[in-house]
């Protein structure tokens, strides 16, 4: 029987797709292979927002053509963010690639994969829900983009926003839920966007409330939002609906109003710190997580500080930082010289990361001796972990529980980026409930 492996980079829309194109090679009858180097079929689902993941993608196809010389009937098959509405010049750089697919677009990759293999492609692209899905389970509910960020390439290679009926939804989550599934992420480029186009129109906080009332679903998430998008009426559900986790990714990218202008984000730092503060009026206990990109290009000294400041304001608990890379295709790499260097990045980043490493040791010490439910939904060199509502990574320590319990636990250590837990002084959520 032939054998697939299906390898991903990126952010959590290309897992998602990922987790999609195996349910579809497995319907067909595939095999999946741990080792990429003996799979029959290798799909490799790229991303190109910053310089680093396109290489990975890139140094890995150069290697899949090496190995294809020896294997003149494997199949590699590209989807993903590297591959937009013209192939030529992929195609041209990369002759073993035998299926080149558009995000969400699997159709081009199954069928190849039938007509080589001889598999029928009956049914393989119906209901993709996946079969054997993580305690943990990314959910795509509006794919593309709108904004036309003048650094981002995502809506040229994502298309335009298009937003997955409700009821669909619904019944995906339901599925999800029968399967074991206990805390779903609900996706999007522009999550909060969610609905707009839709007749009749909805909203993100429409759909949450939907979700909520669905039997074996203990937690909502969503990301990524966008502050013009985050509506009040969807800051108020995160604060109404039990089953919404208290955690909001809230990309600000810079902290001067100059350079934010640049990227065409359409918000100030102000109306930025505005929405924060909203939304820590209404969310008791929330937690805030951020994406900040260094050396956009012009950015001066004194704007990189501003970004500093705005850290140092807001206290966030997790940064997600990057140093401008330049995209071919977007505004910023046709009208915008990258004029920072690559060593002046570089420093700006180390100082980012400096910096938040410091307020992130801060906000978890004082978390030590706290109490948090904890759903377990993995486990790492041998020991369980999980998460708290507010997205706080817990390695914990001692027996009992199983993946998918919820349990509740002390805090007894802490990193930048983690928290350690004692299971011998927890209860289980069953046993919560009882008393």
């Amino acid at each position: 029987m032939p054998s697939y492996h299906v390898w991903t980079v990126g952010c959590q829309m290309n897992v998602a797709d990922s987790q999609r194109i195996d349910l579809s090679l497995e319907r067909m009858g595939l095999e999946r292979e741990e080792q990429i180097n003996e799979a029959d079929v290798v799909v490799v689902n790229t991303c190109v927002v910053r310089q680093s993941a396109e290489d990975t993608a890139t140094g890995l196809l150069g290697r899949l053509g090496k190995e294809k010389l020896n294997d003149p009937l494997k199949v590699i098959a590209v989807m993903g963010c590297m591959v937009g509405p013209d192939q030529t010049d992929l195609k041209r750089r990369f002759p073993q690639v035998d299926v080149w697919a558009r995000p969400q677009e699997f159709q081009p990759i199954v069928e190849t994969v039938g007509a080589r293999t001889g598999l029928s492609t009956d049914g393989c692209l119906s209901n993709l829900t996946p079969h054997q899905p993580d305690i943990a389970t990314f959910v795509p509910i509006v794919h593309g983009c709108d904004k036309f960020c003048t650094f981002c390439i995502i809506p040229y290679r994502r298309g335009r926003e298009a937003s997955r009926p409700v009821e669909e939804l619904v019944n995906e989550v339901t599925r999800l839920a029968h399967r074991g599934v206990k805390e779903v992420t609900l996706l999007g480029q522009n999550v909060d966007s969610y609905g707009h186009d839709l007749r009749p129109r909805v909203d993100l906080a429409d759909l949450m409330e939907r979700i909520q009332e669905i039997d074996g679903i203990d937690r909502i998430r969503f990301l990524t939002s966008h502050p013009n998008d985050m509506s009040t009426r969807i800051i108020q559900a995160i604060a109404d609906l039990p089953k919404v986790c208290e955690n909001v990714n809230l990309p600000f990218q810079a902290g001067d109003d100059r350079v934010l202008a640049e990227m065409r984000r359409g918000y100030t730092s102000g109306q930025f710190l505005d929405r924060i503060d909203e939304i820590r009026d209404t969310v008791p206990h929330v937690t805030l997580t951020t994406d900040l990109i260094v050396g956009f290009p012009g950015e001066s000294e004194a704007e990189f500080e501003s970004s500093m400041r705005m850290l140092e304001r807001v206290r966030f608990d997790k940064v997600h930082s990057a140093a401008y890379s330049e995209r071919d295709g977007t505004y910023a790499s046709r009208k915008m010289p990258d004029t920072v260097s690559r060593d002046e990045k570089k420093r700006r980043l180390r100082a980012v990361d400096e910096l938040q490493a410091s307020i992130q040791s801060e906000i978890n010490a004082d978390l030590i001796g706290q109490q948090f439910d904890i759903l377990v939904d993995g486990e790492t060199r041998g020991r369980l972990r999980g998460r708290t509502r507010g997205d706080k990574l817990v390695y914990l320590t001692g027996g009992g529980p199983a993946l998918g319990d919820t349990v509740r636990i002390g805090i007894t250590g802490a990193s930048p980026w983690s928290l350690e837990g004692d299971l011998r002084a927890t209860q289980s959520q069953k046993e919560l409930v009882s008393t």
